[in-house]
């Protein structure tokens, strides 16, 4: 069970997110759905977070994804090919280890690492909390590596400007209809890990139109963190979103 927000196996969350519990008859019970009250605390200290981040000029981005998908990797690289042209830091959610921060640290970025121990996904307490210490430069980008999780993490709002979902093609190519909030929440969808698609059984124009059935404003891009296919693109996109200082 999450110990944040509660999902668990006969938890509400096999539910609509915004459905109310009703009395049990038969136990006399009355049970009372209280994740409104954490979404609007929640939503609250996110619109702090956005705050400061636009007023210096910080691109935030939340990367979601399932476990595997290649986000970290995908920092890796994007941090090392990138860091002569933009000033970047991290921050690292996992429910234990500092082994993603570690090799976050490896690159020369400036990190922070959030353990939520039996939390599922960070929330905007967590990352203004890791914001506090980090003395984040303005005209930066702030990547946010949320947990591994395609589910909780829609639900929270951090503050970010930008959501974006990473998908790889060892997973199903209908990840996008099995998890749609997640997907309709975000702003881009990477596919990773283009190089195996000869070898494993991953429908790239399938995953795509399912992408877009969710959310058809969803930018996607195709990429390779191994053999840096469509890493340009990916650079690009970033590059574009970054707003220059006045």
């Amino acid at each position: 069970m999450c110990a944040t927000c509660g999902c668990g196996p006969t938890s509400h969350h096999e539910h609509d997110h915004g459905h109310s519990h009703e009395n049990n008859q038969k136990t006399g019970r009355n049970i009372v759905d209280v994740e409104q009250d954490i979404l609007q605390e929640n939503n609250l200290l996110a619109a702090r977070n956005r705050g400061f981040f636009e007023g210096r000029n910080i691109l935030a981005i939340n990367l979601v994804s399932s476990p595997g998908s290649g986000k970290t990797s995908l920092l890796e690289r994007t941090l090392t090919d990138l860091k002569t042209e933009l000033t970047f830091a991290v921050i690292e959610g996992d429910q234990q280890t500092a082994n993603d921060a570690d090799r976050i640290h490896a690159t020369g970025t400036k990190v922070t690492q959030i353990n939520t121990g039996k939390g599922c996904h960070l929330d905007a307490h967590m990352v203004l909390h890791a914001m506090q210490g980090m003395k984040l430069q303005a005209d930066s980008i702030l990547f946010i590596e949320n947990v591994g999780n395609l589910v909780c993490p829609a639900m929270f709002d951090l503050g970010e400007q930008e959501r974006a979902v990473v998908i790889s093609v060892t997973e199903g190519d209908d990840k996008p209809l099995k998890y749609p909030d997640m997907f309709h929440s975000s702003t881009l969808c990477i596919i990773n890990k283009t190089d195996l698609l000869p070898y494993v059984k991953f429908d790239v124009e399938k995953a795509k139109e399912y992408a877009k059935k969710v959310n058809p404003s969803l930018e996607i891009i195709e990429l390779s963190c191994t053999s840096g296919e469509g890493m340009q693109q990916w650079y690009q996109w970033l590059k574009s979103k970054v707003l220059t200082p006045a």
